[in-house]
């Protein structure tokens, strides 16, 4: 797969208006201020493929890129509290709606603050890839953050926390660092081999 080859397709506002599931797909899901948004830009080299603002829960749409074998999905970030009521039922429909349909699901990366442990939210997102049987990994963002030592450490205990066994991975990556993206890159490369 070529990760300097890619395009933006399309956004979506609701399921309903999602495209049928034609390529893998890779997923990527995460709280509002996770950093989905840089992570996907500094994985294809490209600044502003996906926007990123300076205010969590700015992405409210489902949006697609294009790439030569796969499609890369950018889902609403969830558990942004300052938007109203009926805009976060609108997030959730649409990632449910989105998980919900009959789509050639490659991979899910659900990103995690490694600053922090994860959060509930975190820890529904997991269960559900688990019950769905989805095939995902961990990205720890935001690894610049912490000492080389001290990430390994938060890396352990979102493991325990998340109990998640040798079989599911955890890649620690760093949007401004670009640290943890060849990494990221293979496993994605693996999941539509």
């Amino acid at each position: 797969m070529n990760f300097n080859k890619v395009e933006f397709e399309r956004s979506f506002g609701t399921s309903a208006q999602l495209p049928a599931s034609t390529l893998p797909e890779i997923a990527f899901a995460g709280r509002s201020n996770v950093g989905k948004s840089s992570l996907l830009n500094t994985l294809f080299n490209r600044k502003g493929l996906a926007k990123v603002s300076q205010t969590p829960g700015k992405t409210a749409t489902i949006n697609f890129f294009l790439t030569d074998k796969a499609r890369f999905v950018d889902l609403p970030g969830y558990g942004y509290a300052k938007v109203s009521k009926s805009e976060r039922m609108r997030w959730a429909e649409l990632i449910e709606g989105y998980f919900n349909q009959d789509r050639n699901f490659a991979l899910v990366c659900s990103l995690v603050d490694i600053r922090h442990p994860a959060s509930a939210l975190d820890e529904n997102m997991v269960s559900f890839l688990r019950e769905a049987e989805l095939p995902f990994l961990i990205v720890l963002t935001k690894g610049d953050k912490l000492s080389k030592g001290k990430c390994l450490q938060q890396r352990a205990a979102i493991k325990r926390q998340l109990e998640l066994g040798d079989d599911v991975p955890m890649v620690i990556t760093s949007s401004l660092k670009k640290s943890g993206m060849d990494d990221l890159r293979r496993e994605i490369a693996k999941s539509i081999q």
